[in-house]
């Protein structure tokens, strides 16, 4: 990765790391159900949770919770719902910048199923459709106020600016890669550590015999020193420039699963805004204790009731 002077500019020893997490925020709405519903049928939820959601915001979140110092840049607006999504950040420690301060129109919203049988959720939602994002005239100061750059790649034309301006200062990136995105090849240059899901699929590697060592090939040749392939309950997959592996994930009853990537991201974010040159391992030990944050995320419903245990 990029270097200032003396190395990668981390969290001083003793210091809050400081994240700044760029890409979509949204209101969630979801709800605990015995199954999907089929068509024309109505059922009663078991539980309601109501909070704000999106791969940036959660990973914000978790940053936060973890004891770190969490800017979220993103698009969110003045409509109640959206004035509701920036109290429950607030209410949890997550320092909001509004490019779209001045809008009344409504948040983006999702709208998510979690079956309580298994865990599975069901989702759908606008996402990023519709929103495009300039790059703020302060970037580079917002940049340079952290340690570490996390995107996912939602408002994609804000996402490579962020990256770029990182890599230029020296900080740390991170790319939460969910999915394949329009415009995903011109961020992984500025990548320096990418950890995707399963479903993410670089061109050339959605096929019947690909695997996750393909997706970490791709990412590797298009730029990422450092990556990996979480897999839900299976092992991670990781590779570094010299070696790779993989990480267990631990065993847990699980819940439910939505938001367990995000969790992830930033509990990952937290672990990595500390070190100074990243190792091998390093980022084994990152990857670790990641895991067992997200593991514990998706041990009970919702993505808020896994922080109440401390």
């Amino acid at each position: 990765m990029a270097e200032s002077g003396h190395g990668p500019v981390v969290a001083a020893r003793g210091r809050r790391p400081r994240g700044l997490f760029v890409g979509l925020c949204t209101l969630d709405v979801i709800q605990l159900v015995d199954h999907v519903p089929g068509a024309d049928e109505k059922l009663t939820a078991r539980e309601q949770v109501v909070a704000a959601g999106g791969p940036a915001a959660n990973a914000a979140v978790t940053f936060a919770h973890l004891g770190g110092a969490a800017t979220l840049l993103t698009s969110i607006g003045r409509h109640p719902l959206g004035s509701a999504v920036a109290a429950d950040l607030e209410r949890l420690g997550v320092t909001v910048v509004d490019l779209t301060a001045d809008s009344v129109e409504p948040p983006a919203v999702s709208s998510v199923l979690v079956t309580a049988s298994s865990g599975d959720r069901a989702v759908a939602s606008t996402n990023a459709t519709g929103y495009r994002l300039a790059p703020p005239n302060d970037l580079d100061a917002l940049v340079a106020a952290c340690d570490i750059v996390e995107f996912d790649g939602h408002h994609m034309e804000l996402a490579v600016a962020a990256a770029r301006a990182a890599r230029a200062a020296g900080h740390r990136t991170v790319l939460d890669a969910g999915s394949w995105k329009a415009g995903t090849e011109k961020l992984l240059p500025s990548v320096d550590v990418a950890v995707c899901s399963n479903a993410f699929h670089p061109p050339g590697t959605n096929t019947p015999t690909s695997t996750p060592t393909d997706t970490l090939r791709f990412l590797r040749d298009h730029g990422a020193g450092w990556s990996a392939v979480s897999r839900g309950g299976q092992p991670i997959v990781w590779a570094g420039p010299d070696s790779g592996g993989t990480v267990d994930v631990p065993a847990v009853r699980v819940a439910d699963t939505l938001g367990a990537g995000d969790v992830l991201h930033g509990a990952l974010a937290h672990r990595l805004a500390m070190q100074d040159d990243l190792t091998s391992q390093g980022f084994v030990e990152a990857l670790r204790g990641a895991a067992v944050v997200a593991s514990r995320a998706c041990a009970s419903f919702g993505t808020r009731a896994w922080m109440r245990g401390g």
